[in-house]
């Protein structure tokens, strides 16, 4: 199974890059958007890492491919200058996926 990131920097995917990752760098909704879909084809593609910028440009697609399930599984990185997600998105989006309130 392999891993793939779409970077909306050149930082995060030279780190990957060392960590043996392949992927792309993205700077609009357009490039993000088809470098998610070309990276959907790819044969044996177990995980596709996305940066939260690139994923806040494909609301969408992101969104879909939650939804929908199964592989690749699609995880959100922070990228080099931290994440751009509040204290409480962990509590926050299991509330809302499945109704239940952490404390």
């Amino acid at each position: 199974m392999k891993a793939f990131l779409v970077s909306d920097n050149h930082d995060s995917l030279v780190g990957m890059r060392l960590a043996g990752i392949e992927g792309v760098e993205v700077h609009d909704a357009e490039e993000a958007d088809r470098a998610v879909r070309e990276a959907m084809d790819m044969e044996e593609l177990g995980i596709l890492m996305i940066t939260e910028k690139v994923a806040s440009l494909i609301p969408e697609v992101v969104l879909d491919m939650r939804e929908h399930g199964g592989l690749p599984l699609l995880v959100e990185i922070p990228d080099r200058h931290g994440t751009q997600r509040g204290p409480d998105f962990l509590t926050r989006y299991v509330r809302e996926a499945i109704g239940v309130k952490i404390e």
